[in-house]
């Protein structure tokens, strides 16, 4: 039996060797995952981690249904207590929530004006389709007239 030879020439067109990859590609690939790793840090923290949780209670203003493209639901509860941000006025204690649900605002739709204990969870900042305020009310904890 006898080997076939074939030059090397030939051997180098049919297994050419393997291409290295650029330091520039591997440095922006790894730039371009490390920002969008970011990124999808930053919107997690700015819109769906929940900074803070807690109690409101007040006379319900109004509770409404509003906007262009998302329809929300939205409220307004006023506390007792007066608060003055420049010198010589005065100010009630107003606090501007949305409603996470069509059930709780159906609820205080039909009893506004009552006093009412609202437990809500605050996000650092606010998604249309979420509401207006970054105050999300998610039960009612008690309802009384007075």
């Amino acid at each position: 039996m006898e080997a076939e030879y074939t030059p090397l020439s030939e051997q180098a067109l049919d297994n050419p060797p393997p291409k290295k990859r650029s330091r520039f590609r591997r440095f922006r690939n790894t730039v371009i995952v490390l920002l969008l790793l970011g990124l999808g840090v930053f919107i997690y923290f700015r819109f769906y981690f929940v900074f803070g949780e807690g109690v409101k209670s007040g006379h319900l203003n109004y509770a409404v249904r509003k906007g262009n493209i998302f329809k929300t639901y939205e409220g307004k509860l006023i506390q007792e207590g007066y608060r003055s941000k420049t010198a010589g006025t005065i100010q009630s204690y107003e606090f501007e929530f949305s409603i996470k649900s069509k059930k709780i605002y159906d609820i205080l739709a039909a009893n506004s004006g009552k006093r009412f204990d609202l437990h809500y969870k605050e996000y650092h900042g606010a998604l249309p389709w979420r509401g207006n305020t970054v105050y999300i009310v998610d039960s009612i904890i008690s309802m009384r007239d007075q």
